[in-house]
């Protein structure tokens, strides 16, 4: 599903990221994990490009979205991104919020279509090859109440239907950030990235955010995760990297990983955080 090749990332005479190369497959449970600084976040992000990468290739369904020619957000649309803060929008309400970017997205889809088949007569007189009219089947309204409806039916899913018309600033942080995953998720998403989610909860709210991670996880969703819960890459993950500055010093299944790590500052590392 993503092939990063020699991927490398610099701020100026910095060298955050050098020389990171991994396969995600379709179905993996991915967390990175490392000392603060050592470049896990930025590697998250140049995943789907939120940061651009300096070198190197980044392989997502067979295309390099690490090229400047791609369009990245038509690949955004299949990455979803969970963060550290929750980035809700604290004007709109929690359905808004869940409903937002599916129907901008197809609302714009649906914007192309029309634009396209109202210039389509102009384009064919210089075409020898005529093209066809696009079929649109939908409109604005249908796709707001579709949306609408995916989104109560996954506030369902969290228990949080009740939620729907409240403001983010009424929910407590482990809220916030299941609504925050349930947003990504209303976009269908072949993958999810997650930034260290549970870093900025309080305790006894990081339970119900890994227990919606481990739902998901059961259900084959494909993620990869920054995080500093030892107990959750243990029990989820099938592959473990640990990345300490800009390069990932070892990796494997979380049995290799934790049970007998090879690399001196992993063994260093884990001795302090287990």
């Amino acid at each position: 599903m993503i092939d990063v090749i020699n991927l490398e990332k610099q701020f100026g005479d910095n060298k955050v990221l050098n020389g990171i190369s991994v396969t995600i497959e379709k179905g993996d449970i991915m967390v990175v994990i490392g000392p603060s600084g050592s470049g896990k976040s930025t590697f998250l992000r140049c995943l789907n490009c939120m940061e651009d990468p300096t070198g190197g290739q980044i392989i997502f369904n067979g295309v390099d979205i690490a090229d400047p020619k791609v369009d990245i957000n038509i690949h955004r649309r299949h990455m979803g991104m969970v963060f550290q803060h929750f980035n809700l929008f604290n004007n709109k309400t929690v359905l808004q919020n869940i409903m937002l970017a599916p129907v901008y997205v197809q609302c714009q889809d649906l914007r192309r279509a029309k634009r396209h088949n109202f210039f389509l007569p102009l384009t064919n007189l210089f075409r020898r090859e005529k093209e066809e009219k696009t079929a649109i089947t939908t409109t604005k309204a249908k796709i707001s109440a579709a949306a609408r409806e995916n989104a109560l039916s996954l506030l369902r899913r969290i228990g949080m239907e009740d939620k729907a018309d409240v403001y983010p600033s009424t929910l407590s942080g482990g809220q916030k950030q299941r609504i925050a995953i349930v947003r990504s998720l209303a976009m269908n998403p072949d993958v999810i990235l997650f930034d260290e989610p549970t870093s900025a909860l309080d305790p006894e709210m990081v339970g119900e955010v890994l227990d919606l991670m481990k739902a998901l996880a059961r259900e084959g969703m494909t993620m990869v995760i920054v995080t500093h819960e030892m107990g959750f890459a243990r029990e989820v993950a099938n592959k473990v990297l640990f990345i300490d500055e800009g390069q990932i010093l070892e990796s494997g299944t979380p049995e290799e990983f934790f049970g007998n790590p090879k690399h001196p500052r992993l063994r260093d590392f884990l001795s302090k955080v287990l």
